[in-house]
């Protein structure tokens, strides 16, 4: 018997998934949310840094001499930029082995 004849009789109830109008089906899976949820963690990320920013300056602009709170003001000045930094080389470094091993949904996930 042929099993393409056999598969387009045989109806089982439940075998098929219809999703409803509009429903993403990528993110039925782990890797599907994740996708979806990346874009949220970088803008997240972008305005924490721009808040530790701001707060630096404000830091350094009301010192008035107190070293204390100069210094207070560069280190957060310091922390925001490696937090960014480290936050770029993950996404670089993420994009570049997905290349590397071919994973395509890594790649589109900003698009």
């Amino acid at each position: 018997m042929n099993t393409a004849v056999a598969a387009n009789t045989l109806n089982i109830p439940g075998s098929s998934i219809e999703y409803p109008p509009g429903f993403d089906s990528n993110i039925i899976s782990v890797g599907g949310i994740i996708n979806k949820a990346i874009p949220f963690i970088f803008s997240f990320a972008g305005l924490a840094l721009l808040l530790m920013l701001i707060m630096a300056g404000f830091d350094l602009l009301t010192s008035a001499g107190d070293a204390k709170k100069l210094e207070m003001g560069k280190q957060r000045l310091t922390q925001a930029i490696i937090g960014i930094l480290l936050i770029i080389v993950a996404y670089w470094l993420v994009q570049i082995v997905g290349i590397i091993f071919g994973v395509t949904e890594i790649q589109s996930v900003f698009k």
